[in-house]
């Protein structure tokens, strides 16, 4: 649920903090005030496209701040889990922050940690539903139609099941297409048989490569090893004026002292112990040149066969240490080609059992829309009768083709029907609903998937346009009893709406300084009344306006 929304430098808003409740929530204002700039706020805060046309004139950046309250075991706290964004410190809770710079940069973050747009759109839809006028029209498109459906009936595994078969059959098709086309072609096959012979006369074993780098490394440096570690072994024992023969020195100097000063034992002991150490030193350095030995055939052995190995790495435009498995990679592709028809007959066996798969996946998932399809036509049906048409009928036909394309989501088409007046006969949704009859339908819709989940939160701008009187308040009591299960925001122009609502929100503008400002102010009882009575008409708010504002409220609180 949205619990504070924070705005800064957005178009005709300069700074406004908001604080939202549950249930059912109006925002009025005459055109122009700003009702739209709020929705695009909200909008800006779950990941909707940034527009710098949005930042106040003369501003630098716009920012938008939204506080979230979540349960433990919603959408969004699963998802804030999941990408390692979750507040231990504010469980329950989501902060997202957007800013818009004016040159056109943009920065999102979420619970403080930067994030980008996709996941910002990703989080926002597990929050918050828009539901506006464009998307009333979105209603008449084929695949929205067949979306709504599927959210309605919950068809998730079966439209997985689907998705994953159809996914199959592509993945089959497209490898009978590439083998068909690799062997038409003679000089493909020939380049790469000859591909495969380079690599098998190079012979290159695995860890052969490791083994032929360290030995360069030791045969390349035998000479500096013998020179420098020699020299070491000279300056440590048995070399004039060594670190030995120094100590031995220092042995006897300290030996003549004792008498005078017994306390030095200790330090002839320590220098003792130096000696044996130096002689250690010294022994482990001969005997590991003893081991070393010149031997420059072998170094230009080595090093022809590291060329050999690099120079053909090169020429397939790998690393070196790619080669083997590229080698075996070209021996399955040649094996393929080689023997096309038996690999094309067992491909093909593979996609016709992919695509028996397929259909029997798409025939359950048709099973399941015609099921959802006649729940929904009766649910929704059910509803928009109380929205002023008692002779509505709405429908979903799924017609299933056998026939059709592989497609990911089924061979299934979905229209919605309606019809509005007794006697006419179901007829495309697209092709007979008006604006006020489809903005109702669009409502019903939404009322009828309450028991399919969705965001927590559900925006409605505007989608009691074409209708008023007596269908309008009915639409108002069907938003307010959303509001019962969810957190509803409406903006609206009409009376019979706002008054359902159970918090009001009047949106102002006002100019200050030849500049214009929109203001949000929750408005208590008397400022409701004269805010409805104003959305009635009229230059001026006469006594019976505010009497039948009083009226909308004293009916709204009994519903």
């Amino acid at each position: 649920m949205l619990k504070a929304l924070t705005i800064n430098n957005l178009a005709v808003i300069d700074t406004l903090d908001l604080e939202w409740g549950p249930g059912f929530s109006v925002l009025t204002g005459e055109t122009g005030a700003g009702k739209s700039i709020l929705i695009d706020a909200i909008g800006l805060a779950i990941g909707t496209r940034a527009d710098s046309g949005l930042v106040r004139a003369s501003a630098e950046r716009a920012e938008v701040s939204a506080e979230f309250e979540l349960a433990p075991d919603s959408p969004a706290a699963a998802w804030l889990r999941e990408q390692a964004l979750d507040d231990a410190d504010a469980a329950g809770m989501v902060v997202i922050r957007r800013v818009v710079q004016s040159a056109g940069r943009g920065r999102a973050f979420v619970n403080g940690a930067p994030v980008t747009t996709n996941q910002l759109r990703d989080l926002g839809e597990r929050l918050i539903e828009i539901f506006g006028q464009s998307e009333s029209q979105t209603l008449l498109r084929a695949d929205v139609q067949r979306g709504l459906l599927d959210g309605y009936g919950a068809h998730g595994a079966e439209l997985a099941a689907v998705a994953e078969a159809a996914n199959a059959v592509q993945d089959a098709a497209h490898s009978i297409e590439a083998l068909r086309n690799a062997g038409r072609d003679p000089a493909q096959i020939e380049f790469l048989r000859f591909q495969v012979q380079e690599l098998d006369a190079l012979q290159l074993t695995d860890g052969e490569l490791e083994r032929l780098e360290a030995d360069h490394r030791r045969l390349a440096g035998a000479g500096r090893l013998l020179l420098e570690g020699g020299s070491a072994q000279e300056r440590l024992y048995g070399g004039e004026d060594s670190v030995y023969d120094q100590l031995s020195a220092v042995r006897a100097l300290i030996t003549g002292l004792l008498p005078l000063y017994p306390d030095f034992s200790g330090a002839l002991d320590t220098v003792a112990g130096a000696q044996a150490q130096i002689q250690d030193a010294a022994d482990t350095l001969r005997q590991g040149l003893d081991r070393l030995d010149l031997d420059p055939q072998r170094l230009a052995e080595v090093e022809d066969r590291l060329q050999a190995i690099h120079d053909l790495a090169r020429k397939h435009r790998l690393r070196a240490e790619a080669l083997p498995a590229h080698h075996v990679a070209l021996r399955e592709q040649l094996d393929t080609l080689a023997h096309a028809s038996e690999r094309l007959a067992a491909l093909e066996r593979e996609h016709a059992a992919a695509v028996a798969r397929y259909r029997v996946a798409a025939a359950a998932l048709s099973a399941a829309r015609g099921k959802a399809a006649k729940r929904l036509g009766q649910a929704v049906s059910s509803i928009v009768r109380t929205l002023g048409m008692p002779n509505a009928q709405f429908s979903v036909a799924v017609e299933a083709d056998a026939a059709a394309p592989v497609r990911a989501c089924g061979a299934d088409e979905v229209r919605f029907d309606f019809s509005a007046n007794p006697g006419q006969p179901l007829r495309p949704l697209a092709k007979v609903a008006s604006g006020g009859e489809l903005s109702r339908v669009s409502l019903a819709i939404q009322v009828a998937g309450l028991q399919r989940g969705g965001a927590p939160t559900m925006i409605f701008d505007e989608v009691d346009a074409g209708i008023s009187g007596a269908v309008a308040e009915i639409v108002g009591q069907r938003l307010r009893m959303l509001g019962t299960e969810r957190q509803v925001l409406c903006v609206t122009h009409l009376a019979q709406v706002a008054a359902q609502g159970h918090c009001h929100y009047g949106i102002r503008k006002t100019v200050r300084g030849g500049q214009t400002y929109t203001q949000v102010q929750r408005l208590a009882d008397a400022q409701r009344v004269e805010e409805l009575a104003r959305m009635q008409g009229g230059v001026e708010v006469s006594a019976a306006a505010l009497e039948h504002a009083r009226d909308l409220l004293q009916r709204a609180s009994t519903t």
